[in-house]
């Protein structure tokens, strides 16, 4: 017995219930199996691609991220460096070594000093990219792996994260089938649905100090997001 069926066997017998009959578990194994979407707002419904853009960034802007929109792959550097320039940050990156970066020219930025790999003490700028952005509510779709350290979402004070605009979906829901669907494409042996997924909603916040909004208390106190629109966005 695994360590989940374990603790629903615990609940059962607390509440002084026998094992499930094989009718009874099929039901609840369906609507696992299914992935049935729940309410989808209709704010996202009616938007192509454009629309969906413009949503995000109007989302997260009202949670304290900001968004800089470049037209092409080539300006991203430029973008970093520009947006780290203005807020007097250093130029030492600490970047996921997540292939879908490489193919930005970072070294048309010699004066960007990156070091690829998982974020340390000392690292104050992080540079990642997303699987998915959530126009909805703003939200960006971070997922665990060797290439993508989760520590680079949590630890520096500064997070910059380059999203193509064909990563924005609607809702939550397209986000998740896109993240089944590739792990389903996926003929790794013994692929898994990643460790961690991390839903990211503007800087990190608490309001548990005198009631008053306080940014980067428990990770980043500034999220930066370079939107990459142009039409070769999707080579990128």
């Amino acid at each position: 017995m695994d360590a989940r069926s374990q603790i629903l066997d615990s609940i059962r017998k607390s509440l002084k219930r026998g094992p499930l009959g094989e009718a009874a578990a099929a039901g609840p194994a369906g609507r696992i199996a299914s992935h049935a979407p729940g309410l989808i707002p209709a704010r996202t419904t009616t938007l192509d691609a454009k629309g969906l853009g413009d949503l995000f960034v109007r989302m997260a802007e009202e949670v304290q991220a900001t968004v800089t929109r470049v037209a092409a792959p080539a300006d991203v550097p430029g973008a970093v460096a520009e947006y780290l320039t203005s807020h007097n940050l250093p130029a030492d990156l600490t970047m996921a070594p997540d292939p879908t970066l490489d193919v930005y020219p970072w070294d048309d930025r010699p004066l960007l000093r990156i070091r690829r790999g998982r974020a340390q003490d000392l690292d104050q700028v992080s540079v990642t990219g997303a699987f998915a952005a959530i126009a909805e509510t703003g939200t960006l779709m971070l997922i665990s792996g060797n290439d993508r350290p989760t520590t680079l979402n949590l630890m520096p004070d500064t997070h910059i994260v380059v999203l193509r605009a064909d990563q924005v979906v609607g809702p939550y829901e397209t986000a998740w089938q896109r993240l089944r669907a590739e792990q389903a494409g996926n003929a790794q042996p013994g692929n898994t649905m990643p460790r961690t997924v991390n839903f990211i909603t503007g800087p990190s916040r608490t309001g548990d100090i005198e009631q008053r909004i306080q940014l980067g208390a428990h990770g980043p106190r500034r999220l930066h997001i370079v939107l990459v629109e142009g039409p070769d966005a999707k080579t990128a």
